[in-house]
């Protein structure tokens, strides 16, 4: 029991610094990301932080299935290097005792991480899309930036404003340009707002500016100034219905759909907490090092193992999403080869000492060597 606890206890050590790490990187490449897409115009300024957040719960189920292989894996490496492994096994007790206190663990990890691929992160998703989506459906003045030019959604209409005044929906130095069956428009104004009409119709009204129209030089250009000039700009607040993304349907309404995009996307969520406790098993027999080597080549290979794993799922993902193959026969093969690797990995480790073993007769025939050049030499 106090091997347990303390055994516990320095796992949950490892993973609050695991994913302190882990969190941070995803944190700031999100952050950098969203910032790029607000600075571009695809989302507001003021749902910056929100839609981190929504992207950040994306994320956790991977960092949480990460920190729980890594940190059982720095642990067990650990009682390696500090020869703590050759007293356990001097000792008599064999590799699977470390099982029980590995799972105690790491369990309460896999119910977090169904958890979150469940519940939370198809709702981040539905909250980040409605963010997005929003955004999307605003009037075309309202989307603009100051100091940027940004395209109307029917795409015949540019807008610049140079500044807004304070809070209020009022732009100052408004620069239009507007292509139409008459040909090109080009509107200037000191100040413009944004007024809704009887039947709920939008327009954009346009104070003391110049409006010009067509080619200079040709006959047909026009200029005129105005006091007040009314333009209806599009309004795309009405429902709209937006495509449907399967990824932030809640798990309940998910069972009920049999789409192959559907299953897909239940063979993803499964796989988030099953990935978790077989890589926390396999933790285990793949912490060995030898601790005069040194040497950390364990980590390496068990970050080619979770990369490789997780597209792997990925890739039978997208088998069944194309309808190449069926959920049932697809879901359950990858992780039962991996806990095959696990159980094949601790018979590795519990019988490395018979007669019989790979590395013992290696070492037996490097002895043999040995003795015939001893023999050999006068």
């Amino acid at each position: 029991m106090i091997f347990q606890r303390a055994l516990r206890r320095e796992m949950a050590s490892a993973a609050g610094a695991t994913f302190t790490v882990l969190f941070s990187i995803s944190v700031t490449w999100t952050l950098i990301t969203v910032l790029g897409m607000a600075a571009g115009g695809k989302v507001a300024s003021g749902d910056v932080l929100a839609l981190i957040a929504f992207a950040a719960l994306n994320y956790l189920p991977t960092l949480v299935i990460l920190t729980s292989f890594i940190s059982v894996l720095m642990v067990v490496t650990r009682t390696y290097r500090d020869s703590e492994m050759v007293v356990w096994f001097a000792s008599g007790l064999s590799l699977t005792r470390w099982i029980a206190p590995v799972l105690v663990f790491g369990l309460p990890l896999v119910l977090v991480t169904a958890g979150l691929s469940f519940i939370a992160t198809p709702w981040a998703k539905q909250k980040s899309l409605e963010y997005v989506e929003r955004f999307e459906k605003r009037e075309d003045l309202q989307k603009v930036s100051p100091g940027q030019f940004k395209e109307s959604a029917s795409a015949n209409r540019i807008f610049f404003v140079e500044g807004v005044a304070g809070k209020s929906a009022v732009v100052q130095n408004v620069f239009v340009n507007t292509i139409d069956e008459h040909g090109t428009a080009v509107i200037v104004a000191r100040e413009g707002v944004v007024n809704t009409g009887a039947k709920g119709e939008r327009y954009l009204v346009l104070k003391n500016g110049r409006r010009y129209q067509g080619t200079p030089g040709q006959s047909d250009f026009q200029t005129m100034e105005f006091e007040s000039y009314s333009m209806r700009v599009t309004n795309q607040t009405q429902d709209l219905e937006s495509e449907r993304n399967v990824a932030a349907v809640p798990m309940m309404e998910l069972l009920y759909d049999t789409t192959p995009a559907g299953r897909a996307e239940i063979l993803w969520r499964i796989a988030s907490p099953v990935t978790c406790l077989v890589l926390t098993l396999l933790a285990i027999p793949l912490g060995f090092v030898n601790p005069r080597a040194g040497s950390s080549a364990n980590l390496i290979i068990a970050m080619l193992i979770f990369f490789s794993y997780s597209n792997l799922v990925k890739l039978v993902e997208a088998n069944v999403k194309q309808g190449k193959s069926t959920f049932a026969l697809s879901w359950w093969p990858l992780h039962l080869i991996v806990m095959l690797l696990v159980v094949a990995l601790f018979a590795w480790r519990l019988n490395l000492n018979h007669r019989y073993h790979p590395l013992a007769l290696l070492a037996a025939l490097k002895r043999s060597r040995a003795a015939d050049k001893k023999a050999v030499s006068p």
